[in-house]
């Protein structure tokens, strides 16, 4: 536990240190978090490129912003809250997220399907295969663990609309891993 104390406290003298302006706490920061924070624009935006702006552009917000945080709670959860609001400005400002607008949905079970020799990067294209609204819905519900009300007020849409696109991009999701299962996945 010596460890993680320790480690802790170096994070938050680290950040005092950012806060003031020191570049070698800013690098050291964004060499501790930029990986993760990668993968967390990554999980949006589906080229890499672009990803990798979109965490440059988050890192900045964060040290330009960073007297504003209160430590109440973890760095790396309010970093990456910024890289998830970049992602989305990201996706908006080049008008690749839209949401069709849909207040009924049906409420069916959704198995899991995944096949076990999957991996990440497959995991990850078929995600990547969803349009944008199912996409963002989907990762803020499934993998980051928002709820509805949350991603509703995070999107500007409805709670209804929410739902809709998850089931949606769980409905979709299912198709494409029931076609992969059909076709003998991995046995070409």
């Amino acid at each position: 536990m010596v460890k993680v104390i320790q480690l802790f406290k170096n994070e938050s003298s680290l950040i005092g240190k950012a806060a003031a302006g020191k570049r070698d706490a800013q690098q050291k920061l964004y060499e501790m978090h930029s990986p993760k924070m990668l993968s967390v624009c990554r999980q949006y935006v589906k080229d890499l490129q672009h990803a990798e702006e979109v965490m440059l552009n988050g890192f900045f917000k964060v040290f330009t912003h960073l007297k504003d945080f209160k430590a109440e709670g973890s760095f790396e959860g309010w970093v990456r809250r910024i890289m998830i609001r970049e992602s989305i400005s990201f996706l908006r400002q080049y008008k690749k997220l839209e949401f069709q607008e849909d207040l009924g949905y049906e409420s069916t079970e959704v198995f899991n399907n995944i096949n076990s020799e999957m991996d990440v990067n497959d995991i990850q294209n078929l995600i990547d295969s969803l349009p944008e609204g199912y996409k963002m819905v989907f990762v803020l519900y499934a993998v980051e663990g928002y709820r509805h009300a949350e991603i509703a007020k995070m999107l500007d849409i409805s709670e209804g609309t929410s739902k809709s696109q998850l089931f949606k991009a769980r409905k979709m999701l299912q198709e494409k891993l029931e076609t992969i299962n059909s076709t003998g996945y991995g046995t070409n």
